[in-house]
């Protein structure tokens, strides 16, 4: 049970924060025109989640937080595609209540990957942290621990994808989900730019 219960503990404490990820995810099920629409943004965060957490367990961390041109890569790949996705988030508008402006299901694959394969801290988090605090188990019970962390990485995604679907079916005023829009960009810019920074 000790692993299964630090599973959750630790993957919710990593996963909870406000972060860019967490916000793609949760704009999507308010802008898109079904839930059903809004899944493939979901799912894509989960399988990177799950991707990350069985390379962090498998001894990746140990070969990215040796090589400082890994980091800065991740940085710099990480800048470009938050700078792009909120320009595309900041114009999307109240046209994408009525699934005028949604984003297609390639682009919000995309862009999911991005957030999560190219955001530093989620990554260096991911693979940092459960990487680490895998060591101190081994066979079943750090299959156990990893099995943990990628359920809760599932139904913490699927679950912001519903909130963001049943918030829309409050019928709260476009103009509201045009500020979230505004608001949402303006966080993936100050993320971006808060990354620039790091590089010096």
């Amino acid at each position: 049970m000790q692993p299964i219960f630090h599973g959750i503990i630790l993957a919710f404490g990593l996963i909870l924060p406000l972060g860019v990820q967490n916000v793609f995810v949760f704009t999507q099920g308010v802008s898109q025109p079904s839930l059903l629409r809004a899944l493939p943004a979901a799912i894509t965060a989960a399988i990177c989640d799950t991707i990350l957490i069985v390379l962090a367990i498998l001894g990746l961390s140990v070969i990215v937080l040796q090589f400082e041109w890994i980091r800065l890569i991740l940085l710099v790949g990480g800048i470009i595609f938050l700078l792009y996705m909120g320009k595309v988030i900041w114009s999307s508008g109240a046209a994408s209540l009525e699934g005028k402006e949604a984003l297609p299901i390639r682009k919000q694959i995309v862009f999911a990957l991005s957030v999560s394969l190219l955001n530093p801290h989620a990554l260096l988090d991911t693979i940092g942290v459960i990487g680490t605090s895998a060591l101190k188990y081994s066979g079943q019970q750090q299959v156990l621990f990893m099995l943990t962390c990628i359920v809760v990485s599932w139904l913490w995604f699927f679950g912001l994808t519903i909130a963001g679907a049943l918030l829309k079916k409050m019928q709260i005023g476009a103009a509201v989900f045009v500020l979230f829009n505004k608001l949402s960009a303006v966080f993936i810019w100050g993320t971006a730019v808060y990354l620039l920074i790091s590089l010096f």
